[in-house]
């Protein structure tokens, strides 16, 4: 299967919206994190809007599937997504990141829509991999979905998580990497070591364009298709997408945004001030 022309028309104005919506909620609390937040825009769209058996209707139904944001940093589209399913109320992004709100910096499991809270780097894997190995277990034809940063990958436990995957076999777990060759305040490796790291431990490897609806597309539905353990995608991104003055700026990890940045973003994304 692919996506239709008409289809990835519509995904790719709803990622448009979805950035515009992330920077003014971030903009407004003077708080958060848009350079991850714009880089994963397509990835955590294109599994929501359309791969992803999960709606507000079946929340609690065993045979859903799970996403592990494991960079919980990009939560601000991950909440658009999940207002976008119906999940979470519409209007509800403008309380991001205040207090007694449900949508907080890192996601959290007394939100709804949410699998797994997020915070320390490097322990979403694991926890993805548990739920992989429980659907299996209970015979569920369900999938997991875990969305690493690159930077997070210097994390350890992101490799036991790895080897342990493997060892299982658990062709029900894809692991996609946001790679947007940035972490807090340096640049990450390379792709040919990332590549060769991930097969050596085990791991059906794919690449792509993390921005290309089509090409991500068609990685999922490769991943879903192996039969013979976990995937992974290794999505080449850029940080900040959409934004030319936050593009590959390593300060825009995670930063308040000022109104001459916000101005420009809005302009470049089509959004109203």
């Amino acid at each position: 299967m692919s996506l239709t022309p008409e289809r990835i028309r519509e995904l790719t104005e709803l990622c448009r919206r979805f950035r515009v919506e992330s920077l003014t909620a971030i903009h407004g609390v003077q708080s958060g994190h848009p350079g991850g937040s714009l880089s994963v825009c397509e990835i955590l769209t294109l599994l929501y809007q359309e791969k992803m058996n999960i709606s507000a209707d079946n929340l609690d139904d065993p045979d859903r599937d799970r996403l592990v944001l494991c960079k919980g940093h990009a939560a601000p589209m991950l909440y658009c997504n999940l207002i976008e399913k119906g999940i979470l109320p519409k209007g509800s992004l403008s309380t991001l990141r205040r207090i007694d709100s449900e949508l907080q910096g890192h996601p959290c499991n007394s939100t709804p829509g949410v699998e797994m809270p997020a915070g320390p780097l490097g322990i979403g894997l694991g926890a993805a991999e548990g739920m992989a190995l429980a659907l299996r277990l209970n015979g569920s034809p369900a999938r997991v979905y875990a969305i690493l940063g690159d930077g997070e990958l210097d994390e350890g436990a992101v490799w036991e998580a790895a080897a342990s995957s493997a060892r299982f076999g658990l062709s029900n777990l894809t692991a996609i990497v946001d790679w947007n060759k940035l972490r807090l305040d340096s640049q990450t490796g390379d792709f040919m070591d990332l590549c060769a790291r991930w097969s050596a431990f085990g791991w059906n490897v794919f690449r792509c364009n993390g921005h290309n609806l089509s090409a991500l597309y068609g990685c999922l539905e490769a991943a879903e298709a192996w039969k013979e353990g976990p995937s992974v995608i290794i999505a080449d991104t850029v940080k900040g997408k959409g934004v030319s003055v936050m593009e590959y700026v390593p300060a825009w990890h995670g930063q308040a945004i000022d109104e001459e940045t916000f101005a420009l973003a809005m302009k470049e994304l089509g959004g109203e001030q």
